[in-house]
């Protein structure tokens, strides 16, 4: 499941920082825009407390995470549409990520500035959707230009297509991005193949203070964030990427201590990791023997041969029965063995659709 996030929002509110924190890579952070001009991509673990629970109760040999990757891209500018900054490398970085996680300051720093000099998370999240906007408005009446000429043939796929660029440039004049257009199922899929910006899943990440930590509610800006991101039907992750940054280096007891004592129960980045994760529509299965206890990543709705298959392909081709049990089934059961007593392990076919927390051993033969 090679899917990736990406991290964009506009020069100095923090996307370099919350990046180093998330994958310790060291990308360069500096006061200054376009300090990171190549993208930086990270892959992270998925914080899943069901895979500590399952080491324990199996005791493998090793444990193996699923993992998730983040792309730090550089700090878009007004006018990023019409090349302005290093506007069109961005564009093209963005494109090739399949969800955006819109980084917002939300501090106060004398000490940093804000490319527009003042602290406004709202009028940031404008610049950067409209930016998209446009670039998106521009690639859609490019295509109606060139499709137009084949629907005044009659050609029902080019007739099809021009209903949806035309709804979509509506919405784009109206400032609206792709991803609040009502389509139906059919139209889904017609734009879907248009590779638009706007039309990736959002996740907007509030970057406070350090005093805001604790309780991020008291901050004016994150409350202004979190009414936006309602009305555009996104989710708000509030983090502050300089203690981020600290919790990164601990381990153990002495990171589960340095959260108490901020008065906060899960870093922000495990947070981010997973509703970035969950954004993507991804979920988690497992497979648990004393060799290994190991998360995999597979797209919701995958059917039990397609989720074989991401372990190896003999196992999808040649592929029999899914042996299964919920996670929650087998921690109350207590062992696999009790489990089956139980009545609770279950053999699946071909049509199954595997779910969130499932532990499987596929039977195959090839």
């Amino acid at each position: 499941m090679a899917l990736t996030a990406g991290i964009v929002g506009l020069p100095n509110v923090g996307k370099s920082t919350l990046f180093n924190a998330i994958t310790q890579a060291g990308a360069e952070s500096a006061n200054y825009p376009f300090c990171t001009i190549d993208p930086n991509v990270g892959i992270v673990e998925v914080p899943d407390e069901r895979l500590t629970k399952l080491t324990e109760l199996v005791q493998p040999k090793k444990t193996v995470p699923t993992t998730f990757e983040f792309t730090d891209i550089a700090g878009i500018v007004k006018g990023a549409s019409k090349g302005e900054g290093l506007g069109n490398k961005f564009l093209a970085n963005i494109r090739e990520v399949d969800a955006i996680c819109q980084v917002v300051r939300c501090f106060e720093d004398e000490n940093i500035t804000h490319v527009s000099g003042k602290v406004d998370p709202i009028d940031d999240i404008e610049v950067i959707n409209l930016e998209l906007i446009l670039a998106d408005l521009e690639s859609v009446e490019k295509r109606i230009a060139r499709v137009g000429k084949m629907a005044k043939q009659k050609d029902k796929e080019a007739m099809a297509e021009l209903e949806v660029l035309e709804m979509l440039k509506d919405a784009f004049e109206a400032e609206k991005p792709a991803r609040t257009v009502e389509f139906s199922d059919e139209q889904k899929k017609i734009a879907k193949g248009m590779h638009l910006l706007t039309i990736k899943p959002v996740l907007y990440v509030a970057n406070v203070g350090e005093d805001d930590v604790a309780d991020p509610s008291s901050n004016e800006y994150v409350q202004k964030v979190r009414e936006f991101a309602e009305k555009d039907n996104a989710e708000v992750i509030v983090i502050c990427a300089k203690i981020e940054s600290e919790i990164a280096e601990l381990e153990g007891e002495e990171k589960a201590m340095f959260l108490e004592e901020l008065g906060i129960e899960e870093s922000g980045l495990d947070q981010l990791i997973r509703a970035a994760y969950y954004l993507l529509g991804l979920a988690t299965y497992f497979t648990a023997g004393v060799q290994e206890v190991r998360a995999w990543t597979f797209r919701k709705g995958m059917k039990a041969p397609q989720c074989a298959g991401i372990i190896h392909s003999d196992f999808e081709r040649g592929f029999i029965r899914a042996e299964t049990v919920s996670y929650d089934d087998l921690l109350a059961a207590g062992n696999m063995v009790a489990a089956k007593e139980a009545g609770k392990v279950r053999l699946e076919g071909k049509d199954y659709i595997v779910q969130d927390g499932d532990i499987i051993h596929f039977r195959f033969n090839v």
